[in-house]
């Protein structure tokens, strides 16, 4: 008991200090967590795109038009090669289309006429280019059967009008899924940052001349102390826990209340755990309360962008998921994106996710084993 005191003593004493970096980091993850909402709904936009038509006079070449038209937001520039370039340079086109003279003449001759294009490169770009190509292939598929101009047309315009219907099957709330992943994943640096700042702050005020001669004079063994301070450290750390959990419910809503949510949680409580391993042993490595924002950037930061806490994962390159292996938030992280496309909820499914889990409590048991041997160490010293 008398370690628990002398830790809630400590904890009275940075209460304030703990209250205002407890909200930052709460207020940091909701904001980032409405931001992300935003950025993952997709909304179909025409890509922007300049027709320079040097066939003007032909049916083909004006049905050819005609379809990009539909599709695209056709922008005007001034007649030039260079003010064309330009309107490349600054995106106010993403796409340039160089229709050739006698294009529909050498097209229905067999002749192959080369459409040229100059184009910015993204995403638009991109799409810009699938309309041209799908036009010229069904155009071409065409011209082997048929020679008329007129027939020719009508046939690619009823074949380019047929649009497939597409049914969701998924009955996943893909959206706020999508949210609350990114919440938890973002909970990775809130979590681990939160449980070495205080943890760290709070050992090593135990770390004092003072109070260290006391304690190793005393009749308590360094296990029996390392054990109460651990548990002391843990029941401040479910009690932020618990406050970015309430927060989930309050920003995400209903999904929180499924079985999704509820995999979400007890990940999260897991990985709390760890953190709170991962910060005991740092907290026992070091004395200098200076060091304490150093380290939470190389621990929280390095672990949060190297394993998909702050850019998603998908994005991140091979080689740095194969590094992240070694960091206990790698694995968080997956059990979290596991859930995120988890539609049938049974045993098998459920592997991989209890696997993860149960990587994070080996590091957990493990990060407590190197502690007691260290200060085992210190004490003899």
């Amino acid at each position: 008991m008398t370690v628990f005191k002398t830790f809630f003593k400590i904890v009275n004493k940075y209460k304030f200090t703990i209250l205002l970096y407890t909200v930052i980091l709460i207020i940091f993850a909701g904001f980032n967590m409405q931001t992300s909402e935003n950025s993952m709904s997709f909304v179909a936009s025409k890509p922007d795109v300049l027709i320079v038509n040097n066939d003007e006079n032909r049916k083909l070449t004006s049905n050819l038009v005609n379809y990009i038209e539909n599709n695209c937001n056709i922008i005007d520039i001034k007649d030039t090669e260079e003010a064309r370039n330009d309107a490349l340079f600054y995106r106010d086109v993403n796409y340039i289309i160089y229709i050739p003279e006698n294009y529909s003449k050498d097209f229905l001759n067999g002749l192959n006429p080369e459409i040229e294009i100059k184009s910015t490169g993204d995403y638009q770009s991109s799409y810009a280019e699938m309309i041209l190509t799908r036009y010229i292939k069904v155009a071409n598929i065409y011209r082997k059967e048929i020679q008329n101009e007129e027939e020719l047309i009508s046939k690619i315009n009823e074949t380019l009008s047929k649009e497939t219907q597409i049914e969701v099957t998924s009955k996943l709330d893909t959206g706020n899924l999508s949210r609350a992943t990114f919440y938890y994943n973002f909970l990775n640096y809130t979590i681990l940052a939160g449980c070495v700042y205080l943890i760290c702050l709070i050992l090593s005020s135990f770390r004092e001349e003072k109070i260290r001669k006391r304690t190793i004079i005393s009749s308590m063994n360094y296990k029996k102390h390392n054990r109460q301070l651990l548990l002391a450290n843990g029941i401040l750390i479910m009690i932020l826990w618990v406050f970015y959990v309430v927060l989930s419910f309050i920003l995400i809503g209903k999904v929180m209340f499924g079985v999704h949510g509820l995999i979400l949680i007890i990940n999260s409580f897991v990985f709390s755990i760890c953190s709170l391993t991962i910060a005991f042993l740092i907290g026992n490595l070091i004395n200098n309360k200076n060091a304490i924002n150093g380290i939470i950037n190389v621990v929280g930061l390095g672990s949060s962008f190297l394993c998909g806490a702050f850019v998603p994962v998908e994005w991140l390159p091979d080689n740095i998921l194969k590094i992240a292996h070694i960091l206990p938030s790698y694995w968080y992280i997956q059990t979290n994106e596991i859930v995120k496309t988890l539609e049938i909820i049974n045993l098998e499914t459920l592997k991989p996710i209890l696997t993860n889990m149960g990587v994070l409590l080996i590091f957990s048991v493990l990060f407590i084993i190197i502690t007691n041997i260290i200060t085992k160490k210190k004490r003899k010293k």
